[in-house]
C-alpha cells in the first residue's frame, strides 16, 4: 500500500463505526490528512508512532493535494480521512481530479453515514412498505449553490423520506419550502452528532420542528429527517418475510 493515497470514510463518529480496512490503513499511514471539524479524534487513536497527522480544516485545497501528491510520490501511505461516507458531501472529486493529473494511484473506502446513524439513532426504517419507497438525500442552497431544479420545495412534491444535510442553522427557510407539498403534520426529527456521546435528537412536525430545533440550540452537525415513515403507527409488513409470498428461496404456504 506504499505510495499510494487512500480517502477513508471514517463514519459519523463512534471510533467503533470505522471500517476494519478503514483501521489497518490508519494504523500503517505514514500521513494522516483529517477533516478536524467533523471527524472523531478517537478514530486516529490507532496511528502508529511517528505518524505524521494534519487538521485539513486548518488548510486549503492546493496544501491538501501537493502534500498528499508528494507524500505518496515520496513511497508514503496517505490515509485521507474523511467524516461519514466521503461519497455524500466529501469534496474528494476535486481531490482525486488532482491526483489522476499527478498521476497519483488513489482507492475509497467507504464509511458509515451520518444518514444511517440517524436513522439507527431514530430506531426508523426509511423505507417502509406503502408509506414511502424512495429517500431523497439533499441540502438546501447557500455558499455552495445547487441547481434550481434540485431545490427543496421542488423535491418536496414527491413526498418522499427526505433526509437534509447542512440546513439546519436556515431550519425555518426549510421547513418553509417542504410545506409546498407535506402536511404539517407530517413528521420530522434532527439528530445532531448522530452516534456520538453527546447525540442529541429531536423531535417534531414541520409545524413546530423550527422552534424545537431552536429552543435545543442545534445549529449545526445535524441532519434532518423528513417523511412519514418516522410516524408511530402500524407497519405494513413488507413482502420478503411474508408466509404466502413465494421467492427464489422459499415456496409460499398454500402455493
Amino acid at each position: 500500500m506504499q505510495g499510494k493515497v487512500i480517502f477513508i470514510g471514517a463514519g459519523p463518529g463512534d471510533p467503533e463505526l470505522l471500517t476494519i480496512k478503514a483501521a489497518k490503513v490508519i494504523e500503517k499511514a505514514d500521513l494522516i490528512i483529517y477533516a478536524g471539524s467533523l471527524v472523531n479524534p478517537q478514530v486516529l487513536s490507532g496511528a502508529k508512532e511517528g505518524a505524521e497527522i494534519h487538521n485539513s480544516a486548518q488548510m486549503n485545497l492546493d496544501e491538501i493535494v501537493q502534500m498528499m501528491a508528494e507524500s505518496a510520490q515520496a513511497g508514503k501511505l496517505v490515509a485521507r480521512v474523511h467524516t461519514g461516507d466521503p461519497a455524500i458531501y466529501g469534496a474528494i472529486a476535486e481531490q482525486i481530479q488532482y491526483l489522476k493529473s499527478e498521476k497519483v494511484p488513489y482507492e475509497i473506502i467507504p464509511g458509515v453515514s451520518s444518514l444511517f446513524a440517524s436513522a439507527a439513532a431514530l430506531e426508523a426504517e426509511l423505507t417502509q412498505p406503502e408509506v414511502s419507497q424512495t429517500v431523497i438525500i439533499t441540502r438546501p442552497a447557500g455558499r455552495t449553490p445547487k441547481p434550481d431544479r434540485e431545490a427543496i420545495f421542488r423535491l418536496a412534491e414527491h413526498r418522499a423520506t427526505m433526509c437534509i444535510f447542512l440546513g439546519v442553522h436556515m431550519i425555518a427557510k426549510v421547513v418553509a419550502e417542504l410545506l409546498t407539498f407535506y402536511d404539517p403534520e407530517t413528521p420530522v426529527a434532527v439528530v445532531q452528532k448522530a452516534s456520538w456521546d453527546d447525540q442529541k435528537i429531536v423531535r417534531g412536525t414541520l409545524e413546530d420542528i423550527a422552534d424545537r430545533v431552536k429552543d435545543a440550540g442545534i445549529t449545526k452537525t445535524a441532519l434532518i429527517v423528513v417523511g412519514d415513515v418516522l410516524g408511530i403507527g402500524e407497519v405494513t409488513p413488507s413482502k420478503l418475510y411474508d408466509a404466502h409470498f413465494t421467492h427464489e428461496y422459499r415456496k409460499g404456504e398454500g402455493e
